[in-house]
């Protein structure tokens, strides 16, 4: 089993920082300098990065932790981003301190974008980058709502004790939107006081799990029929599609 802690960095990104038997790889290194930090603090060697897309505020980091470290670094395999040179593709398979991770595309955030999943028995983990947030979903900045949808029904096929761990902490504005799909999930609003609470007291909201993300993502419940009627009374349109929903909802969430 990994301990894992979360490194904050910029103004609500996290970094996560995964430890097994004194092995140390960290995710989505946006800034070397709190990485760093940690690791002297802790008195450890950082041994691998993952990254799981291209913009700057995951990859930023890389540079300067593989001048310290000389890394292993995993991520994707279109040779974009300088310091890859583990470079990751669909469905590949790879082993970092003796545990499986296996690659998912999963575009829409961007092209590009993978995920990672962990099939432990006990506890599955999923580093889902900036294609899943807890009660959210990335920004379609490269990608189609088809795209983001069928990379949603990926995660949504994961056992639903799997732990999320997303790289930006924002479920609190992510729920205040769903809270707005969804007004009557009574799922949603115990979870949205939790959240709160947590960030009143400048805790992480994180990790979520598949399971929780099923009952108040929006992005992750665009087959029910409420979403469905909310995205059709925002968009003023009948949607037959549930990829045609979450387009709806997403240009809802773009401009809320």
């Amino acid at each position: 089993m990994f301990e894992i802690f979360p490194i904050r960095a910029f103004s609500d990104n996290y970094i996560w920082m995964l430890i097994k038997d004194d092995e140390v790889t960290v995710v989505d290194p946006g800034d070397s300098v709190p990485v760093i930090n940690l690791l002297n603090e802790k008195n450890l060697i950082l041994k691998n990065i993952i990254i799981t897309h291209h913009h700057f505020d995951h990859t930023g980091g890389i540079q300067k932790l593989n001048e310290v470290y000389d890394c292993d670094v995993y991520g994707p395999s279109q040779g974009h981003i300088q310091g890859i040179n583990k470079p990751i593709n669909d469905n590949q398979e790879f082993m970092i301190s003796n545990t499986l991770f296996k690659a998912i595309a999963t575009p829409g955030h961007t092209l590009d974008h993978l995920s990672y999943f962990i099939d432990q028995d006990d506890e599955p983990l999923l580093l889902s980058g900036d294609t899943l947030f807890s009660g959210g979903c990335g920004r379609l900045f490269e990608g189609t709502p088809l795209q983001m949808y069928e990379s949603l029904s990926k995660f949504a096929n994961l056992p639903t004790n799997t732990k999320v761990y997303c790289t930006h902490e924002y479920t609190e504005s992510n729920l205040k939107f769903a809270l707005a799909v969804e007004p009557n999930n009574s799922h949603l609003k115990e979870k949205f006081l939790e959240v709160v609470q947590l960030r009143s007291e400048d805790k992480e909201t994180l990790p979520s799990t598949i399971g929780e993300e099923l009952k108040v993502n929006p992005f992750m419940r665009c087959n029910e029929l409420d979403v469905k009627k909310a995205a059709e009374n925002f968009s003023n349109a009948q949607f037959s599609e549930p990829h045609e929903v979450l387009g709806s909802i997403r240009d809802w969430k773009d401009n809320f």
